[in-house]
């Protein structure tokens, strides 16, 4: 047993005052003489001894009702709840507070339902009862924390922009029971439910010994709008020229019934309007052209008019003009007519062709090196092509066909773990594209469904060892590598493993051709758009080549200075900025003696999708989890099913205590009619 208010048992001293009283309170008789008093002898001894066993009954009821009254306010309590280490259950609530919890409820955010529903079941616990409270945040404490606490940790939640899977919940928590050495938990698990978090069952082990209580905190259907991305037309920013962004929205649920307007704005400026057009299967793909006048960092900021969630209506880029990026192609024999339209293409760049025989010594204003048509590698060439993707540099290699494969071969071992096996001469065309690569990612939404891929009557077989890490951006059927991503170093080396020549293939033609160009050149170069996304642990490379350990990149917000963690990576930095942010916005970037870099962060985006789990198919799918459904109503009604492991007396004794008032009121109320013998 423990007490709440163990001080009030010093008020037990209270006991005596009935018993000082019963002792002293002594009447003096005068003894009065009668005629004929002998015949009442018989009656005074009886009423005697009836009047001593009444005091005793009222002295009785009066130190219960006063012990009762006493132990009321000291709260009595049966509990193991404070002892974790005996082997009792730990008590655990997770309140989701991710982006999707900012849709309501009435007036009421789903996140500001759950908060009130957890703190009636932690004020309706028994008293001394202990709880881990989690969120998609760090835990405030990885010990259990008292009611009051909780309280006040359930008050302050707010929306995290870095939501959490069910499974990562279940890891903070299995280690928290470990470490208190609890015997199982409790966990309250209050959240809207959401697929994408729930999709991945949790291993048993994550489970054992849990019984996880799920509190679904739902509004009615919800419609949502979000912009999904948003990326330039061209890879870096123009001046004076139009500039075309391409936007691509979703639709979540049913359509609304006012158009969704899209705004473009930079730097605070309204530049231009499109309404969002959403076809059967919610996307819209929208472009937006604008134009700058000058150099600078330019704020770039897409939102709609999206009333119900509003945490995904906005999506922020940075850009910035990088004019004369030098691309320098080393050709052996002419230089190819098609990269030189590609670059020409766009006034940003500036392209010299070279013999590959007559490479120049100097290699540091190039962003973009590239060997066209080449049969085999010298071997100062190839020294040269290592130490610029040491430092970061983009090479490419368009080969040609070589009479001695091997000879190639062992050209391209000088550059990687890579060994060409053989020459494939049967027509074949591409028929994958990893949307994952550097290459891709920032445009394959424009890829129509029955774009055709690019075909070679001839390739390179290759095969390539662990050290060099190897992506296949365009890969034929079976499974060999029509265009491919190495990563050896600290820049990346890119080879198409067919000719360029129009007459062998059509990749110089390809939809992808000149993309790929434009995010080869820019890639080592970096520095020039951002778009970042809070979660994803996604470095902004900076070209900050002043920076080192006593000159850090300093990320300033308002009043605040953060140095986030960062990573040299070729000629810049590889900066962790969504380590030190956690809100959305536009942040600058700024080290000693370097220009400032402005960089845009974004929410996430998996918290858009609302669609809802199954709570049924829930529990079926976790097959090892005791799982037990609970409505907000029971919560609401104190009805929920709770083991606290305890039971407070306090109530009981409030009881007590007013049962022996009420007897000793009737006690002395029968007394006082009672007639004696005098009145006899």
């Amino acid at each position: 047993m423990g007490f709440i208010y163990p001080l009030f048992l010093v008020a037990g001293i209270a006991l005596a005052i009935p018993v000082i009283i019963h002792l002293f309170n002594l009447r003096r008789y005068k003894t009065v003489y009668f005629p004929h008093t002998r015949f009442l002898k018989n009656i005074q001894l009886r009423s005697q001894k009836s009047s001593q066993l009444r005091y005793k009954w009222l002295l009785m009821l009066r130190l219960l009702f006063l012990a009762s009254l006493i132990l009321a306010f000291a709260q009595p309590f049966f509990s193991s709840t404070g002892k974790q280490t005996e082997g009792s259950r730990l008590q655990a609530i997770y309140v989701d507070n991710s982006g999707s919890m900012s849709a309501k409820k009435g007036a009421q955010r789903l996140l500001d339902v759950a908060k009130e529903l957890a703190k009636k079941q932690v004020r309706a616990a028994a008293p001394g009862t202990k709880f881990v409270l989690l969120t998609n945040d760090k835990p405030v404490s990885y010990r259990p924390m008292p009611a009051d606490r909780v309280l006040l940790e359930l008050g302050g939640i707010e929306l995290s922009s870095k939501p959490k899977t069910a499974k990562q919940v279940l890891a903070v928590l299995q280690s928290i029971t470990r470490s208190e050495a609890a015997k199982g938990v409790d966990l309250y698990y209050y959240s809207d439910f959401q697929q994408k978090p729930l999709a991945e069952v949790p291993e048993a082990a994550l489970t054992e010994d849990m019984r996880l209580f799920a509190v679904p905190v739902r509004g009615g259907d919800v419609a949502n709008v979000y912009i999904d991305t948003a990326y330039l037309m061209f890879p870096v920013l123009q001046i004076g020229v139009g500039n075309t962004l391409v936007v691509k929205s979703r639709l979540d649920g049913d359509k609304p019934k006012e158009s969704v307007v899209l705004n473009l704005k930079v730097n605070g400026q309204v530049k231009s309007a499109v309404t969002a057009d959403f076809d059967k299967t919610g996307e819209s793909i929208d472009t937006l052209n604008f134009r700058v006048n000058d150099a600078a960092w330019q704020r770039i900021e897409l939102t709609v008019n999206d009333l119900i969630v509003r945490f995904d209506d906005t999506f922020r880029i940075t850009a910035r003009s990088a004019p004369n990026l030098s691309v320098l192609c080393l050709n052996e024999g002419n230089p190819s007519p098609y990269i030189q339209a590609a670059f020409r293409a766009y006034d940003g760049f500036r392209l010299s062709n070279v013999g590959i025989n007559n490479a120049p010594a100097d290699w540091k204003e190039y962003s973009l090196v590239i060997l066209n048509g080449c049969t085999s590698i010298g071997d100062k060439l190839a020294a040269q092509l290592v130490a610029a993707q040491q430092k970061g540099m983009t090479v490419c290699i368009f080969p040609g066909k070589a009479d001695n494969i091997d000879a190639l071969s062992e050209s391209l071992k000088q550059l990687a773990d890579i060994t060409i096996t053989d020459l494939d001469t049967a027509t074949e065309s591409a028929t994958t594209v990893q949307k994952g690569s550097k290459l891709v990612k920032d445009m394959f939404e424009l890829v129509p469904e029955n774009i055709q891929l690019p075909t070679a009557n001839w390739h390179y077989t290759i095969d390539a060892g662990l050290t060099a890490n190897q992506q296949t951006v365009l890969g034929y059927r079976n499974g060999d590598p029509y265009f491919v991503q190495y990563s050896p170093y600290e820049g990346d080396l890119y080879i198409l493993t067919t000719s360029l020549d129009l007459q062998v293939g059509n990749f110089a033609s390809s939809y992808f051709f000149a993309p790929f160009l434009y995010q080869m050149a820019v890639q080592s170069s970096g520095g020039n758009v951002y778009a970042l996304t809070l979660g994803n642990n996604q470095p902004a490379y900076l070209p900050l080549g002043n920076a080192d350990e006593r000159n850090m990149v300093h990320l300033l917000t308002g009043d605040a200075d953060a140095i986030p963690p960062q990573r040299t990576k070729g000629k810049g930095l590889n900066v962790f900025v969504d380590e030190v942010v956690t809100d959305a916005g536009f942040y600058p970037l700024t080290a000693q003696n370097s220009d400032t870099v402005f960089v845009a962060v974004n929410q996430t985006r998996t918290e858009s999708q609302l669609s809802m789990s199954n709570l049924g198919a829930l529990k079926n799918n976790w097959k090892d989890v005791d799982i037990q459904i609970l409505d907000t109503d029971d919560i609401n009604a104190g009805n929920a099913y709770v083991d606290w492991d305890s039971f407070p007396l306090w109530k009981v004794c409030v009881i007590l205590a007013l049962i022996m008032l009420a007897v000793e009121t009737l006690f002395l109320t029968a007394n006082l009619r009672k007639p004696t013998a005098a009145t006899e």
